[in-house]
């Protein structure tokens, strides 16, 4: 102890800086390492088993719309064309039963299709009779993808 005091002394306080800058970035590596474990849910500071990417990357998609609460059947209909408008679709699935909804999704930025939308109706034999006819079907030069949406929430 009385060496690391004679460093601060003397005349020459290069030594005593180094030793101060040290100590330094050790205390912040420190710190930064405390921050990262306990910031970590489920991860080796709390106890669990440190998590992977994969894991952030199932959860991403948790906060999904529920399934339809009046009992209807709600399906996926992909490979749209980005040249059809809702009400075509709507009246594809019209010529099987009655239509809830159609709606196709649109990105928010150019308000220009995705390519996929999603179609509610309130009979399930209707809506099952529809998803047979129409998968694999041809619209707008396309050939349509249909199933019933899975709704993990």
């Amino acid at each position: 102890m009385d060496s690391l005091a004679n460093l601060f002394k003397g005349d020459n306080l290069v030594p005593a800086l180094l030793v101060a800058f040290a100590s330094f970035l050790a205390g912040m590596l420190v710190e930064l390492a405390v921050v990262k474990l306990s910031s970590r849910k489920g991860g080796a500071a709390a106890g669990g088993a440190p998590r992977s990417r994969r894991d952030d990357d199932k959860t991403k998609f948790e906060k999904r719309h529920p399934a339809p609460a009046d009992g209807s059947v709600e399906i996926y209909v992909g490979n749209l064309s980005y040249e059809m408008p809702e009400d075509a679709l709507r009246k594809e699935f019209e010529a099987f039963g009655k239509v809830n909804s159609a709606r196709i999704v649109m990105n928010k930025f150019n308000n220009r299709s995705k390519g996929f939308g999603f179609v509610q109706m309130p009979v399930r034999a209707e809506a099952e009779a529809a998803v047979k006819a129409i998968d694999g079907k041809e619209l707008f030069g396309r050939k349509i993808k249909c199933n019933e949406a899975r709704n993990l929430v």
